[in-house]
């Protein structure tokens, strides 16, 4: 028995140098992997997100509308990929920069088959993941186009804010443009993703005008409501999970655990929102308003955006407390101003994209800002105002320049072309009237004959 031990030993003794100078060749190799394969996961679990999008935006209209949102979402998903490869991943990451304002050069983007040396990870795979955030953006601008907007116009809105309107916000604050250089933080995109995507989405709908129906001779706002809010309580927690694939995947790694953590506050801010909301929709109306307390789920993830990897777990359930608040009364300030917005982008995109960002100016720890390697600490831990001011920057700049070039866009289209549906269109539906058929043709032809 002792000489089996001592043989066995001694074999050990001659593997295990073996094994530890073959782990050291091979650990590099072994990291990329394991980061790629994460980045990959990231990218599918955000692209998923757009099943999310189409149940919500089904599920906040009415029904004659169904399968247009559905067609739509896919086919600009697929016009999205191909106009981000011909031009709008190289003006947001291209390696020859134009003053900090855009990036330029890898258009067509044709990346190696392999990673290269100095890579961390496959380009392609990074490409990946930004496309899937740029169609993320895309589909949060749809909402104010949605029941009265022609195709025509999401396809001519795609080829511009694809490759040119969201791609510079990109630049600015991930390619290393001008507020990059600033330290703006902005780690998954409550900025850069959302409110971009709000933005278009309300010069979209001060365009476009209200539909049909929503307000009264003297102001009053009329309440038309989505044909089922199951569908919409199942889009937000498909979003809800895919979120993981958009904050913990911006890690773009997974070597010391870092995603977890930023996963964690996630959680903790989505959770916080969805209690907010519903806490204050009982408190002001009496009832238990399930609409206001899924838009404080999605307000919560969006305001985490900026700040889930820049800030403590406390502050991260203050971040989502505060978002549901402020979605509940700004979607009544919206009502207010006249402005219609049937699936709330432009307060659960919008007010919870500025307050994500500006939150970071105030919550953010030195600790973690030095670790993410972007901006300093904010208010309440260095007692410096420099951050926040970064972080209004970034809102007040990013805001303007969406605002201004989507009217630009979007007011030429209204001239040339005409982006909105016929009133006769629009009481039909759009699903009939721009595509001859209905999402759900056994329902709405019965009730037709009735």
């Amino acid at each position: 028995m002792i000489k089996k031990t001592l043989l066995a030993l001694g074999l050990i003794s001659m593997i295990f140098p073996l094994a530890a100078y073959a782990s050291e060749a091979d650990i590099a190799n072994l990291t990329m992997g394991l980061d790629s394969l994460w980045i990959m996961l990231a990218f599918i679990l955000v692209l998923l997100m757009q099943g999310g999008f189409i149940l919500l935006e089904a599920g906040s209209t009415r029904m004659k509308n169904a399968g247009h949102v559905a067609g739509k979402t896919i086919f600009t998903v697929g016009l999205a990929a191909i106009v981000y490869w011909a031009v709008g991943y190289g003006v947001a990451f291209g390696s020859s920069g134009i003053n900090g304002f855009m990036g330029w050069g890898e258009f067509f983007f044709s990346p190696a088959t392999e990673v290269l040396e100095g890579e961390s990870f496959p380009a392609s795979v990074f490409f990946l993941f930004q496309l899937a955030f740029a169609a993320i953006s895309l589909s949060i601008a749809w909402g104010g186009f949605a029941e009265r907007a022609k195709l025509g116009s999401y396809v001519i809105f795609t080829l511009f804010y694809v490759s040119f309107i969201y791609p510079i916000v990109a630049h600015w604050i991930w390619g290393g443009g001008w507020l990059a250089e600033h330290g703006a933080q902005d780690f998954a995109g409550s900025t850069v993703v959302h409110l971009s995507g709000a933005v278009a989405a309300l010069v979209a709908t001060i365009l476009l005008k209200p539909r049909i129906g929503k307000f009264n001779k003297d102001g009053s706002p009329n309440e038309i409501l989505g044909h089922n809010q199951v569908f919409t309580a199942l889009s937000v927690l498909l979003l809800w999970v895919g979120w993981f694939g958009f904050n913990a995947g911006s890690t773009v790694a997974i070597g010391d655990g870092f995603f977890a953590y930023v996963g964690f506050t996630t959680m903790i801010a989505a959770g916080a929102g969805g209690v907010s909301a519903l806490l204050i929709s009982w408190a002001v109306s009496g009832k238990a308003d399930i609409t206001s307390m899924l838009n404080g789920v999605l307000g919560g993830l969006v305001a985490i955006t900026a700040s889930c990897a820049f800030v403590d777990p406390w502050a991260a359930a203050v971040i989502g407390l505060i978002a549901g608040v402020l979605v509940f009364y700004s979607v009544k300030m919206f009502e207010k101003l006249k402005i219609d917005d049937p699936i709330y982008a432009l307060s659960v995109h919008g007010m919870a994209g500025v307050w994500g960002t500006i939150a970071n100016g105030i919550f953010a720890t030195q600790a973690l800002a030095e670790k993410v390697g972007i901006g300093q600490g904010g208010l309440i831990d260095t007692g410096s105002f420099k951050q926040l001011w970064v972080q209004i920057e970034s809102v007040v700049f990013a805001g303007v320049f969406v605002a201004v070039s989507s009217f630009i866009v979007l007011g030429i289209m209204k001239k040339v072309m005409g982006f909105r549906v016929t009133e006769e269109q629009e009481i039909v539906g759009l699903d009939l009237s721009e595509h001859g058929v209905y999402g759900y043709p056994e329902q709405l032809t019965k009730s037709e004959k009735a």
